[in-house]
């Protein structure tokens, strides 16, 4: 759907399939929090996978992990967002500008809110979950999905298919370079990327609903009285 102020943050045919995801998603993200509440040591599952350390991954590869990190840095970040709000402009999406900006925020805003009120810790007192680099990487990847599916025209299941593709590889490669450099246990980049999944098809809602607002005040208002 298309409107006055360009193509909807959220197409049609990912409302359902997306908002059924967000709830999944949000629905793991305190089921880890609260199992992982206040812990200070890896769990069962992270002990499972790698047990992080600061030296976990060696060159040339500890160069690739540091690279990702520093995307999600507050330099790096503010870089990244204005590459992709540019790029939005240039095809004329304002409202994927807009997304970009506010899921980036509202993901990030969401992961540090829930890092204090669970209270798990690495290396001492750093809080850990969720991973707010893999959660801000992993927005910004639903984000150009979802506008690469509207500009293809594809339907809900090609739509879903590459907006879960594009989350995965996000997460996937951002959760590695943080488990890698020791900053994060597996099981907080799981809640990092189950807080962008979580987040982002709401904010991309409340984007379309607030932009939507007044071009229906205006149609109302363009019509004749009836007497």
């Amino acid at each position: 759907m298309t409107g006055r102020s360009g193509p909807a943050a959220l197409p049609p045919s990912l409302r359902v399939p997306l908002g059924l995801i967000a709830a999944l998603a949000a629905l793991a993200v305190v089921g880890l929090g609260v199992l992982y509440a206040g812990h200070g040591e890896p769990g069962r599952v992270d002990r499972w996978i790698i047990r992080p350390t600061a030296d976990g991954v060696r060159p040339p590869w500890r160069h690739v992990a540091l690279a990702l990190d520093f995307l999600g840095e507050p330099a790096g970040s503010v870089l990244l967002i204005a590459a992709c709000v540019a790029g939005c402009l240039l095809l004329r999406c304002p409202r994927a500008a807009v997304l970009v900006v506010a899921g980036a925020a509202v993901a990030v805003g969401t992961a540090t809110l829930l890092k204090h009120l669970v209270g798990r810790t690495i290396h001492g007192d750093n809080l850990s979950y969720p991973s707010g680099h893999t959660a801000f990487f992993t927005a910004l990847a639903l984000v150009a999905a979802r506008l690469v599916t509207g500009r293809l025209g594809l339907g809900r299941t090609a739509g879903t298919s590459l907006v879960l593709a594009a989350a995965l590889v996000a997460g996937a490669a951002m959760g590695w370079a943080q488990v890698a450099l020791g900053a994060h246990y597996p099981t907080d980049v799981l809640g990092g990327w189950c807080t962008a999944l979580a987040v982002i098809p709401a904010t991309a809602w409340l984007v379309d609903r607030l932009a939507d607002r007044p071009a229906g005040r205006t149609a109302d208002a363009g019509r004749p009285e009836r007497r």
